[in-house]
């Protein structure tokens, strides 16, 4: 993680995301909370997540359009767009307002999605291939350490001061991250017209997916495990409650215990992926939310403690194996529309998870729903690394010798080369007319 923290262009990225995923850090939480002060229903507050979900269904529009420009200007217009669009919540004064926060949340996840796609192109042009884990590894550690403070920081500066000042605190942190990446002196030029008609377009997102063995498996086991994970959103608040008899505010403890998890899974996941591959490393993070759930299927404290601190390490090894497999696997002239794609296809089933378990957790015993999401991610893990061959770990490089032979010139002294970065591997199973498109834009 140090060695890509070393590179200038990368460090000025890193500080940006670290402004903007602050501002999202607190504002998913508070908007909920807000709805709920002002109307004092669950169910419309509930309701603000899944504005913020629905836009989902647009991912191939979005990842389209990604894909028609330059990664560096339109990472800088996205976030302040972004910025400019949480405004109208400063009209917020009471019930008769709520509209205007769930209009808020539905753009905001537009947003998100778009910033996905895009960021995942503008790190595949900034690092080298063989760099992309500790990348996104060093995104994902401050991901899950900002899990830690963000929800509860938002949530108390709105019952402390209100709304206006957590909507001022999340502008200046897109806007911040737009000022930063503007810094960024990326040579690009804009992407070429695609030769195919609008709705193949569209789609080639989605047929790459289908037709690349390793992102295919990934995808599938991961979704798999996704139909039920979400199940642990409510069945966490039964297990504080009939399991171990605490108030439902101590899920907050528990949630923190599975941030430190976060951050260790985080740290390893670039280790991880070097040594396992990229499918390996996420088959890694699914199986490990097996056990984890099955512990929680039996209510002590010291086993709950240990089960959330797994389930923590997962969510970080299968992001980073995700990622990392789709950068390396995708040409870039389709990276917007599959970074969204496989974006869309993970959080279609874990929305509907999250739903589905909200209704089972009041009919059947939750220590039976716990079993059974032990059992399904588990299968998933094992489907995955049954494939794990499909992206093997990468070689490591070979450090330059310490003292590199001279050949001496009396007309021109010897310059050193700059290490050119390594090569993706080359997308596979692409349909014809997507692969001919391709090779015609890397031959500009």
């Amino acid at each position: 993680m140090r060695t890509v923290l070393r590179r200038p262009d990368f460090r000025l990225l890193f500080g940006a995301l670290l402004a903007s995923m602050a501002a999202e850090s607190i504002l998913l939480l508070a908007l909920a909370v807000w709805v709920k002060d002002l109307t004092g229903s669950d169910g419309q507050a509930g309701a603000t997540i899944f504005a913020i979900i629905a836009p989902m269904v647009l991912a191939p529009l979005v990842g389209w359009v990604v894909d028609r420009y330059p990664r560096r200007p339109f990472f800088v217009a996205a976030n302040l767009g972004t910025a400019v669009l949480l405004s109208p919540l400063f009209a917020v004064r009471d019930r008769a307002d709520v509209w205007i926060i769930y209009v808020v949340a539905a753009l905001y996840g537009l947003s998100y999605i778009t910033l996905s796609a895009v960021l995942s192109g503008l790190i595949r042009q900034l690092v080298p291939s063989d760099l992309l884990p500790d990348a996104n590894g060093a995104l994902q550690t401050v991901r899950q350490g900002l899990r830690l403070v963000g929800p509860l920081a938002g949530a108390g500066l709105y019952a402390a001061v209100g709304g206006w000042l957590l909507v001022t605190l999340a502008m200046a942190g897109f806007g911040t991250a737009a000022a930063v990446v503007g810094l960024l002196r990326v040579a690009e030029t804009r992407p070429p017209a695609g030769e195919l008609s609008w709705p193949a377009e569209l789609g080639a997102g989605l047929r790459h997916l289908a037709g690349e063995p390793a992102l295919r498996r990934a995808l599938v086991g991961y979704g798999l495990g996704s139909l039920v994970m979400g199940f642990t959103e409510s069945l966490i608040f039964a297990y504080v409650d009939r399991g171990l008899h605490r108030d439902a505010a101590f899920v907050g403890v528990l949630v923190t215990v599975q941030g430190i998890g976060g951050l260790v899974g985080g740290l390893l996941s670039a280790t991880v992926v070097r040594r396992a591959g990229e499918v390996g490393a996420l088959a890694a993070g699914v199986t490990f939310f097996g056990p984890a759930a099955v512990a929680l299927a039996y209510p002590r404290l010291w086993l709950g403690v240990l089960a959330l601190l797994l389930a923590g390490v997962s969510l970080p090894l299968t992001m980073v194996g995700l990622n990392t497999l789709v950068q390396r696997r995708t040409p870039p002239r389709l990276l917007g529309r599959v970074a969204a794609a496989s974006d869309a296809l993970v959080s279609g089933p874990q929305a509907a998870s999250i739903g589905t378990g909200a209704l089972l957790v009041g009919v059947f015993d939750y220590r039976l729903l716990f079993v059974l999401v032990g059992v399904v991610t588990t299968a998933a893990g094992a489907y995955l690394w049954h494939g794990r061959r499909l992206s093997p770990p990468a070689a490591t490089p070979t450090p330059p010798p310490a003292h590199p032979a001279r050949i001496p010139s009396p007309r021109r002294p010897t310059t050193p080369t700059p290490l050119d970065p390594a090569p993706a591997p080359p997308a596979l199973g692409v349909d014809h007319e997507v692969a001919v498109t391709t090779r015609r834009a890397a031959g500009r």
